[in-house]
């Protein structure tokens, strides 16, 4: 429906066709107020002033019961009478309006029942009991879902809430939305009656809010137009620029984007393939958005062509005519019908140009498509229908939603864990900003849904909710991967859980958390465990580290018995690779007369053989006790060297010695020199090193190779 011509804030370019479109349009507008007042309401027949809604819903469902909009319409305008719009119409013409709306795109009957009434409950006598027993619970459901909350209840929060009471309700059924979308629609385009400075509230709102779930909900239809009627009010010297650019094209004789039209016609024609080409000339921000990428815009640039064909099939054969014909723009060729989009949008994006350098772009769907694609959710009809309204053969009688995508059950999840108003509204803005979505995979083959750019962090979170503050790391595609790894779509990730149930995120999460669930999350877990206060100046806080055994740290021990091939000689194990039974070993003669014993896999074997070193035999006697390096490599938290050294003596293990690199990339490496009661010990001290949270591999120390003495 086109918007009154006193709203300052339409597009469009003011020629005299448009300028008796608008009028018409305006007669219709005030037709329809009268007929709501003096129209017939018999039972016999539609009332006069529905019928344009009943004409545009029978064009995608003939043979529709009228019933229930007569009934409505009737309720509807009683209980509006008397009241006036600000534009000075009658009340009634507003929900005509949402309601013809819907109609034209495609809305089954509920939906059409449900807009008719949709202000009634909040503005007039009518009580939601009455709709229930009067239309069921299922328009019940939807009138309730989009009326709003008192402000003299919630004050300042009415709005926000009033949002998140609406989405829960979308959650179980998205009617309710593509009723509150063509509600703002309608308001939006006779806002010019407003104060400006409201104006400018109500147009930031639509702009940060319901302009991102049009486009989720995959409604470019009402998408395209308000983010138009937002650009006038937000932004009006650009506006003002855009149109007088359109006006002057539109008003131009040259039609290159005709002519090439004309031209893949006969094309397709010669082909075989039944097509309908159409020019379907660009939104207002659309141009903008590209005046802004390539500066002067040729003709072409102010529209794009439409192809419409039957089949699936033909779309990949109009495709390949195009690119038979015309010389393709490899950079611009898009495949949405293989690859969907994730608010059910399917087409095929592609430029063609011609010798004399003209580029058109061009859409390629079937019929089908499009209406999808203009509707979204509101064009599958009744995504609600029980099996016995519908041919759903081995179906149960739970509901399944198909319109109900990842982000919506994210946006549900995290809502419920917001804990004011002011957190909501500022994290649904923020969410609702993030415009592209993702699919990474789990190693079980499921499917977690996150927004582009969305880290290991955000996954953890969307997998297992505040479990995931036990998380220490993530392997993405097999590898080992920090939890600030951002995800690609398509990467598969499997996340590694701690069992320290007390164990939680630390603040540096928030810089790599993308969703509002795992930010909010996170900021709880934060609030209730305060970090440490921080040392007196100059002075240093240590970690605490449990003591080696004094005897461990101040009488050296044979490190175990070493029988070697050379009488006389002092055994000594290397400490580059601090080999232990039963290591398989080897040794050879040093300075001194000593002789060191390596395992075999020892870097500095190799160099003592380059350098011609003789080999000395070597073989283990007994198993008594040794020393061994070992390397502990853990993702960073708070108090892990603590638990790490706790761990180590519980096994009946002395540390000699300790050292602890700088992390990196939240990665952190621990070198422990260790004296064991006998080599036994080992297999198990690796286990409960590895069982500690945070460490993801224990491994024995390998120092690079030293020179040969």
């Amino acid at each position: 429906m086109s918007a009154e011509a006193t709203n300052p804030a339409t597009p469009g370019p003011v020629t005299p066709g448009a300028q008796r479109r608008r009028g018409r349009a305006r007669l219709d507008l005030r037709r329809l107020g009268r007929a709501a007042l003096l129209g017939s309401t018999t039972r016999d027949r539609l009332p006069d002033a529905i019928g344009h809604v009943a004409e545009a819903h029978r064009a995608h469902y003939p043979d529709a019961d009228l019933e229930p909009l007569r009934r409505a319409y009737v309720l509807a305008e009683s209980s509006h009478r008397g009241q006036m719009r600000k534009s000075g119409e009658p009340y009634i013409t507003h929900p005509l309006a949402v309601t013809l709306i819907l109609a034209q795109l495609g809305a089954e009957i509920t939906t059409l029942t449900a807009s008719l009434l949709h202000d009634t409950v909040e503005d007039t006598e009518v009580t939601l009991d009455q709709v229930r027993a009067e239309f069921g619970d299922d328009v019940c459901y939807l009138v309730d879902g989009v009326t709003k909350l008192e402000k003299v209840d919630y004050g300042a929060a009415a709005e926000p809430e009033t949002f998140r009471k609406m989405l829960v309700a979308t959650g179980n059924d998205v009617r309710v939305m593509s009723i509150k979308l063509a509600d703002r629609l309608h308001n939006m385009r006779t806002l010019g009656v407003m104060r400006p400075e409201k104006q400018v509230r109500i147009a930031k709102v639509t702009r940060d809010v319901l302009i991102p779930l049009a486009e989720r909900l995959g409604v470019q239809a009402l998408k395209t137009e308000l983010e138009d009627l937002v650009f006038a009010i937000l932004h009006p010297e650009e506006y003002a620029e855009v149109k007088a650019m359109i006006t002057a094209n539109a008003e131009a004789e040259a039609d290159s984007l005709g002519d090439i039209a004309g031209e893949v016609r006969g094309v397709l024609r010669d082909a075989g393939i039944a097509a309908e080409v159409l020019i379907r000339p660009r939104h207002f921000v659309s141009v903008h958005r590209v005046h802004r990428k390539r500066g002067e815009l040729r003709a072409s640039d102010y529209g794009r062509l439409l192809v419409l064909v039957t089949e699936d099939a033909d779309c990949y054969g109009v495709l390949g005519e195009l690119h038979t014909c015309f010389t393709p723009v490899v950079s611009e060729f898009k495949d949405f019908i293989a690859v969907p989009k994730f608010n059910l949008y399917q087409s095929l994006h592609t430029a063609v140009a011609r010798p004399d350098g003209e580029v058109a772009e061009v859409l390629i769907r079937t019929h089908q498509m499009h209406q999808v694609a203009e509707a979204g959710v509101v064009a599958l009809r009744h995504p609600y229908a029980s099996p016995t309204e519908e041919s759903a053969e081995g179906a149960d009688d739970e509901r399944v939603d198909p319109t109900r995508p990842g982000w919506l059950s994210r946006l549900l999840d995290w809502q419920r864990a917001a804990p004011d108003s002011d957190t909501f509204w500022s994290t649904l803005r923020e969410d609702l900003a993030q415009d592209r979505e993702i699919a990474v995979f789990r190693p079980d083959g499921g499917t977690l849904g996150l927004p582009a750019g969305a880290s290991c962090v955000d996954a953890a979170y969307a997998q297992y909710g505040e479990d995931a503050h036990a998380c220490i790391g993530a392997r993405v595609n097999g590898r080992l991967a920090t939890l600030s790894t951002v995800l690609r779509d398509g990467d598969t990730v499997q996340l590694l859980m701690g069992q320290d149930t007390a164990s939680g995120p630390s603040r540096d999460w928030l810089d790599h958390a993308r969703t509002p669930a795992a930010r909010i999350a996170i900021r709880r877990w934060l609030s209730t465990h305060p970090a440490p206060a921080p040392a007196p100046s100059g002075q240093t806080r240590k970690a605490p580290v449990a003591a080696p055994r004094p005897e461990a740290a101040e009488i050296p021990r044979p490190a175990a018995n070493a029988v070697v091939d050379r009488e006389g000689a002092s055994v000594r194990l290397a400490g580059c690779c601090t080999p232990v039974p039963p290591d398989a070993i080897t040794a050879f003669a040093v300075r001194g007369g000593a002789v060191t014993v390596h395992r075999v896999e020892c870097p500095s074997v190799e160099r003592m053989k380059e350098v011609g070193r003789a080999e000395v035999g070597v073989r283990w006697v007994d198993t008594a006790e040794c020393r061994v390096t070992l390397t502990a490599e853990s993702f960073g938290r708070a108090h892990l060297l603590a638990d790490l050294t706790e761990a180590i003596a519980l096994e009946g293990v002395a540390i000699v010695s300790a050292t602890v690199e700088p992390p990196t990339q939240q990665r952190v490496r621990h070198t422990y020199t260790l004296q064991l009661p006998d080599a036994g010990h080992l297999p198990g001290l690796m286990r409960a090193m590895r069982a500690v949270p945070g460490v993801y591999d224990v491994s024995r120390a390998q120092h690079p190779a030293a020179a040969a003495h």
